[in-house]
This record gives C-alpha cells, sequence and structure tokens, in this order.
C-alpha cells in the first residue's frame, strides 16, 4: 500500500521575508492508506504535514538559513554543493540540540509546524569567518562547505547573516556527473525547470526534509550512521513522469523564485521509501 507525499516549499527571495501563500489545500496531496504493518509506516503516514495546510499557513513563519562558502579562486561544483546542502539539513534535523530541550529545538519545532522554508545565502573570506562564529553546523562535502543554522524568524535574521547575498551562487560541474550508485538515496531533480544553484540547493534540502520525517527511526539511525550518504542527480526526461506519480516524496515549489508557482522540483528516492511503496 502506498500515499503520496507532496509538499509545497517556499525559498524567501533576497529581503529575508516571503508572501504567505493563499493556495488552496490541495497542495499537500496525502492519501492514507487503509491498512499497513504498525512497524513500518506507509509512506506519508508519519508526516508533519498531514495537518491542515491553512494551519501551517497562520502559524509564524520561519527559516532555516544555509550558507555556502564560495571563493572565488576556488569554487564549488554544483553538485557536490547541492548534495552537501541536503545532507547539511539532515544533521541538524538529527543533530540532539534540535530535539526535546535542546537549545535549538523549540526553533526547529516551530519552523517544522509551519512552511520549511529554507534560504541559501553565499560568503568567502571574512563573511565565512563570521558565519562560522554564529550558533550552527559546517557540513563539507568533495570541496564544497555549507554552514546550516538554527531556524530564525523571517524578519529576524542575525545581522552577520542578514547581510550576505543570495545572487551569485550559480555553479558548474566541471565534466560530467556519474551515475548514482545503486544503493543510495537519490535527491532526483526536474529536469525541465532552469534552477540556480543556491534554490537548487533549499530544493533539495526540502526533499531529504520529506525523506526523513518518512522514516522509521531505525532507517533514520541508519542513514545517520552512514554519514548521510545521498545523491542528488538530473532525473532523465523519461524518468521524470514516473518518478513524480510513484508515491515517493515530492517537493513543489510556492513559485516566489525563479519557477512556477506549484512546480515540482525534487523527487526523494530513499531505497527504505521505495521498498514499501
Amino acid at each position: 500500500m502506498s500515499s503520496r507525499h507532496t509538499n509545497e516549499t517556499t525559498d524567501v527571495p533576497a529581503g529575508g521575508s516571503a508572501p504567505v501563500s493563499t493556495d488552496t489545500p490541495t497542495d499537500v496531496q496525502v492519501v492514507v492508506p487503509t491498512a499497513a504493518p504498525a512497524a513500518v509506516p506507509a509512506v506519508g503516514a508519519e508526516s508533519p504535514f498531514r495537518l491542515e495546510h491553512v494551519l501551517r499557513d497562520e502559524a509564524p513563519q520561519f527559516v532555516l538559513p544555509l550558507v555556502v562558502r564560495i571563493e572565488k579562486t576556488e569554487p564549488p561544483a554544483r553538485t557536490d554543493a547541492l548534495e552537501t546542502a541536503a545532507r547539511a539539513v539532515l544533521v541538524l534535523l538529527a543533530d540532539e540540540r534540535a530535539h526535546g530541550e535542546g537549545e535549538w529545538a523549540e526553533a526547529v519545532r516551530d519552523w517544522q509546524d509551519a512552511r520549511i522554508r529554507k534560504v541559501v545565502r553565499r560568503a568567502r573570506g571574512a563573511e565565512w569567518r563570521k558565519a562560522e562564529t554564529l550558533p550552527g553546523i559546517t557540513v563539507s562535502g568533495e570541496a564544497s562547505q555549507v554552514r546550516v543554522f538554527p531556524p530564525v524568524p523571517l524578519d529576524g535574521w542575525p545581522k552577520e547573516l542578514a547581510k550576505l547575498q543570495v545572487s551569485g551562487t550559480d555553479l558548474d560541474d566541471p565534466g560530467p556527473v556519474p551515475p548514482a550508485a545503486a544503493d543510495l538515496p537519490v535527491l532526483w531533480l526536474n529536469p525541465d525547470l532552469g534552477m540556480s544553484a543556491g534554490k537548487a540547493m533549499a530544493q533539495v534540502g526540502h526533499a531529504a526534509q520529506l525523506a526523513w520525517w518518512e522514516l522509521t527511526p531505525a532507517e533514520r539511525t541508519a542513514w545517520r550512521d552512514s554519514g548521510f550518504r545521498l545523491a542528488a542527480r538530473t532525473a532523465p526526461r523519461e524518468r521524470w513522469a514516473e518518478l513524480g506519480g510513484s508515491g515517493l516524496p515530492v517537493v513543489r515549489d510556492a513559485g516566489f523564485t525563479e519557477i512556477a508557482p506549484g512546480s515540482c522540483t525534487v523527487v526523494a528516492d530513499h531505497p527504505a521509501l521505495r521498498a514499501r511503496l
């Protein structure tokens, strides 16, 4: 048995805030299965976004800041940056400070009770060093570095982060990107959407988060123990339609920046989720 889980998400414009969406509740399409093993929930069964859409819109809105290090002389490769951003979101979600009575727990709960907004900004040199002094976690990829910070109110950015630029996050891969290993969770990007690297980093972060919510505690532990191994790849066009209708978690963007509202941007293809569709 399976269910389809889509979630509309928002990437906030450069000003640090975004209008609240007035879309109808149909942006969350979850069909709860009639029966499923108690120990292994069907995909979508445990998502916090099974609550009414309107409740999320009326809740105070928070944003998860991510800062990617982009030095002039040695910018990271695009795919490396995307994968590192997705892992950074997962590292924060799994951090003990984000749970229970942890120092970030209330902010993380408030953020997840509303829309899972993310903003990616860039820094280099002294700006990067200042960003590293703020509470957060730096995650490194092959050559990329992304620092993730606990969620902040839309209008409550730390001044050290508020002045960083959103634009200028265009990155390229120096050569062909190899196919993802068969055992890896893959975040499949829509091949028909042209997104900047910063926009795509936020989208794969959304997808990783949706996959995290769908996993059992044991599956989450296994992913964490692997170092949150994953791959970000652009889906072959002939496969994108299949992925979108597969029942795997789908990110649908609110459309405030770069792409049209309602665009499906990323499908989270985790082996554990695919195995129980």
